[in-house]
């Protein structure tokens, strides 16, 4: 690799770690081409991406961003699992560590607070972006959904009774 391609990469990473709303630290403990191909297709299809960075070129990444308190977790064969939505990446690596023995969560940042491994799990277990907005919305439904349904419902009570009374007179 040669200085252009380097500085290249810094600038990719960098951009990364400014637009990033997590980023997850792995080891990668001999992985095969197969199994990384597997994870990238998992992180791919939970909104998030996964790439294998040189320490070095990742610590110069992340100067002047906020997450520069993952320099302590840069060492030996790491790999970077990012996303913007904050739980995506965390439970995709988790997911994958469970079925892989291959795949060490070392720890991570959300923003400029630092996560260790037992924080990644934590953050993989709460609900992602998505399911808190359908939650969020619920919440806000339902209460017109029921006001709605108390309004209509003398007027359906005494069609009820109407109709109760017109089939006896039928009979």
């Amino acid at each position: 690799m040669d200085r252009s391609q380097k500085s290249d990469a810094v600038a990719q990473l960098n951009a990364v770690f400014n637009d990033m709303g997590v980023v997850v630290i792995t080891r990668n403990l001999g992985m095969t081409v197969e199994q990384s191909t597997v994870l990238r297709t998992k992180m791919r299809d939970a909104g998030a991406a996964y790439k294998v960075a040189k320490n070095s070129l990742a610590k110069l990444a992340i100067k002047d961003t906020n997450y520069t308190s993952l320099d302590e977790y840069l060492v030996g064969p790491v790999g970077l699992a990012w996303s913007k939505d904050p739980v995506a990446a965390a439970k995709a690596v988790v997911e994958f560590a469970k079925t892989n023995d291959k795949l060490e969560i070392v720890g991570g940042a959300m923003g400029a607070t630092a996560l260790n491994e037992a924080g990644i799990r934590a953050l993989a277990t709460m609900p992602s972006l998505d399911e808190l907005r359908a939650k969020l919305i619920g919440l806000v439904n339902a209460p017109a959904t029921k006001i709605v349904r108390t309004i209509a419902e003398p007027g359906a009570q005494l069609a009820r009774v109407f109709g109760a009374y017109a089939n006896k007179e039928a009979a």
